[in-house]
């Protein structure tokens, strides 16, 4: 009796276990670039690949220098990935477009206007370095500027 309630037991675990995998579906699926690397692609077509990932890690190790790691973020999309500052689409760093043949890193003046640079590899990030650390000042020139604002109505 032991040994089928057991047997009952497991085989009702597996079976929760299949019914739920089947119910969820696949969130995303490995597919292989042509370079043979390995992309991931989101059911909704978004592709980060690992060119994506190192670039987001430069660009973060560059900022880390003036700000805490954890607020530079990476957001991709179908057109571009985009590195932004406390995950706010309205504090954008930078704009990696690595999704076609010839890659690209958009970079945001204090206005946020985008200018699209040609780049080879993710290290040509590093050339940039000036232009991200200015885009993060300037963010927080305006954070300062507006907290300043917000005491003076406050009194």
């Amino acid at each position: 009796m032991v040994q089928n309630a057991l047997r009952d037991f497991i085989r009702e675990k597996i079976n929760a276990r299949l019914q739920s995998a089947i119910e969820g579906g696949f969130s995303s699926l490995e597919v292989a670039d042509p370079k043979g690397a390995a992309l991931e692609v989101d059911e909704d077509g978004i592709e980060t690949t690992p060119e994506e990932i190192e670039a987001f890690h430069i660009v973060r190790a560059i900022l880390a220098k003036y700000t805490p790691a954890k607020r530079i973020v990476m957001r991709d999309t179908k057109s571009y990935c985009g590195v932004l500052l406390d995950d706010n689409n309205r504090k954008p760093v930078c704009r990696l477009r690595f999704n076609h043949n010839q890659k690209y890193l958009g970079l945001f003046d204090a206005a946020k206007n985008e200018t699209k640079l040609p780049i080879t590899s993710p290290s040509d990030i590093y050339i940039h370095e000036s232009a991200l650390i200015e885009t993060l000042k300037s963010y927080e020139t305006n954070k300062d500027e507006s907290t300043a604002a917000h005491e003076q109505d406050v009194t």
